[in-house]
């Protein structure tokens, strides 16, 4: 689904990746682990092509993205959901309304549709808050904004779902909610999840596959309980 190879980035004299490559493979949740500065979101970032990389090669669903043009990259985007770490919901919209504008935006893939609702519904459902329909973002918690911003991104029904730090500012119970019902998403979409995060808890139940990213490479790799049982004193310190 994502192949990122020898994949270089700086800002500046800055170099945040110095040769990072990863794959995502279909139906498989991957969570990447880093220190703060440590260059994941960037990667992510490029990944969508919100940033330019400077050499490397990232091909996404069968796409070299440097070869896209804009009409192509508005279409393969339709196929990646991202879920903001701040959730980015419209303020000046209703709950419906966020989760219409996707649909109003990308008429390609669902063409034009004159009733939305069941479609709203049905994503609402899906995070457990068809009752916040018709609520404004500021009438929200925390942790319904991340479900709202998460059923926004189910709507178009995406086969890759990239997750920015998707527990943190949440306190303990609405952040194990969040974990389980990535969970339970993935399953029932047969989706495959790129999880960028710091909560060790949220890697342990989520992810198939971990990658921690030091020094802007793929500095170590394997299941959750492989990494964990690690004697590099590098891998150790994510793990205390």
């Amino acid at each position: 689904m994502i192949e990122i190879k020898n994949l270089y980035k700086k800002f500046g004299d800055n170099a945040v990746l110095n040769g990072f490559s990863m794959d995502l493979y279909e139906e498989e949740n991957v969570v990447i682990m880093g220190k703060s500065g440590s260059g994941k979101s960037v990667m992510i970032k490029c990944v969508i092509g919100l940033e330019t990389i400077d050499s490397g090669s990232i091909n996404v669903m069968g796409n070299d993205i440097s070869l896209l043009n804009q009409e192509q990259w508005d279409e393969l985007r339709t196929e990646i959901g991202f879920l903001f770490q701040g959730s980015a919901l419209y303020d000046s919209m209703s709950v419906r309304e966020n989760l219409e504008f996707p649909l109003r935006r990308h008429t390609k893939k669902f063409g034009v549709i004159e009733d939305t609702t069941p479609l709203v519904m049905e994503a609402l459902e899906n995070v457990g808050l068809a009752k916040a329909i018709d609520l404004m973002p500021n009438e929200l918690s925390g942790g319904m904004k991340r479900r709202i911003a998460l059923a926004r991104t189910l709507i178009l029904q995406p086969k890759i779902i990239l997750y920015d730090e998707p527990t943190t500012g949440l306190d303990p119970i609405t952040s194990k909610e969040i974990i389980m019902l990535m969970k339970s998403i993935q399953k029932k979409y047969k989706t495959s999840s790129l999880i960028i995060t710091h909560d060790v808890d949220c890697a342990r139940v989520t992810a198939d596959r971990m990658i921690l990213l030091i020094d802007g490479i793929n500095y170590a790799e394997g299941t959750f309980k492989e990494l964990a049982s690690s004697k590099d004193e590098k891998v150790q310190a994510f793990f205390k």
